[in-house]
């Protein structure tokens, strides 16, 4: 079965959408980096690192420096999937992140997102 086209899809073609879209409902591209950073580990100077060197997506979730163990508290369907049954770790992950930022977008509170 072929690789989804997410995997190589550059992580900058796709992070000005997740900032449009919290932007559109009233949030910070702040939050937007937050939630990233909380998901993945990256420091701010990392994600910018990999936003110019146009990482894409499957090596972005690769690299990440501490995948936060809280992520699998994210519940919920985004694309009409459950992401807590996706079996594919990288798609998974990807799932994650487009959840974090449509409860951005929905006005949820960063304690609550962050799962703190």
């Amino acid at each position: 079965m072929a690789r989804p086209r997410i995997y190589t899809t550059s992580f900058a073609d796709i992070y000005p959408h997740y900032v449009a879209k919290a932007e559109r409902k009233g949030r910070a591209k702040a939050e937007v980096d937050e939630i990233i950073r909380w998901l993945t580990g990256y420091s701010e100077q990392e994600l910018e690192a990999h936003l110019e060197s146009q990482t894409d997506f499957e090596t972005f979730f690769a690299d990440a420096p501490q995948l936060n163990p809280s992520r699998r508290l994210i519940k919920g369907v985004i694309c009409g999937i459950r992401v807590e049954e996706i079996e594919e770790p990288t798609m998974q992950e990807i799932r994650y992140l487009d959840k974090l930022v449509d409860e951005l977008a929905r006005g949820k509170a960063m304690e609550k997102i962050l799962r703190a």
